[in-house]
């Protein structure tokens, strides 16, 4: 186990190298699992519960647990937190527990969260089964404001997230998800070995500054845009997602459901708009 902020670690490999193996050093991206802890306190009686357990790059644990609880619907704003840390106290200090302790206005059943999860294909325990689970945690449409993005900021920013990806620089394997506001400033940059974990992050950075709702900022993601990722960004209330890879036909359906926009394939010569093209400008 390493300590938080350190994402990388070096490891010995053999390179094959003009028809020969050579040994040298290289680095890689570190992935450890992370249990999410919530304490809360019911009809006077102080209860611990773990939540989830998710396989992330150490680094930003605090905005990873507070963003991930945040998309689940479990907190609205940042008065819901009163504290978050490493799990303390009866037991050895550890860098991959992470306790939230909520405020006692916030009611939570943890049965109910459980029943709602489903497995997918590329990350592990995570998201809602479906538009209408989406339905009952009361996300609305995103509204029409006067918001609207020239297409030479949406296309500078696959740049400007790949020169802030420090931990790529290294490892050649990590994702990563960037906020910006509709001028194209870099508001946050967040790295981790699950593209999921990298948007909790940004969420949870936002949220732990009192900056939600998102709904005049652009997030964007390395790789695909999939469901999870898109549900994530509609709770925070982020009118335009943009992918530097393609969507999934959930995450277009998402999209048209609730009036986000969403870009795909986003380069600097141009992009594929698959929902909500009315926020772009030439």
């Amino acid at each position: 186990m390493i300590s938080p902020g350190k994402g990388f670690s070096g490891v010995s490999v053999f390179r094959l190298a003009d028809g020969e193996l050579k040994n040298r050093k290289d680095v890689v991206a570190v992935e450890e699992p992370l249990e999410i802890r919530i304490e809360d306190v019911v009809d006077g009686v102080l209860k611990r519960a773990p939540i989830s357990i998710t396989m992330r790059t150490p680094g930003e644990d605090f905005e990873l647990a507070v963003g991930f609880l945040h998309g689940e619907g479990i907190i609205q704003d940042r008065g819901d937190v009163r504290q978050v840390s490493y799990c303390q106290g009866g037991e050895p200090q550890t860098y991959n527990i992470v306790l939230v302790k909520l405020a006692s206005k916030v009611a939570f059943d943890p049965e109910v969260l459980a029943r709602n999860f489903y497995t997918t294909s590329s990350c592990g325990v995570c998201g809602k089964a479906s538009l209408e689970a989406i339905d009952l945690t009361g996300c609305e449409k995103i509204l029409d404001i006067d918001l609207e993005v020239s297409s030479a900021v949406l296309k500078s920013l696959p740049g400007i997230l790949r020169e802030k990806q420090g931990l790529f620089e290294r490892t050649g394997g990590i994702h990563a998800a960037g906020l910006f506001n509709q001028s194209g400033e870099c508001i946050s940059i967040q790295e981790d070995v699950g593209r999921h974990n990298a948007v909790d992050k940004v969420v949870g950075e936002a949220f732990l500054k009192s900056m939600i709702p998102l709904d005049r900022h652009i997030l964007i993601v390395s790789g695909r845009t999939s469901f999870d990722i898109m549900q994530k960004a509609l709770v925070a209330r982020v009118s335009i997602v943009a992918a530097v890879g393609a969507p999934s036909s959930l995450a277009v359906d998402l999209a048209e459901k609730f009036g986000m926009t969403l870009l795909g394939f986003t380069r600097a010569d141009g992009f594929n708009v698959y929902a909500g093209s009315r926020r772009i400008i030439g």
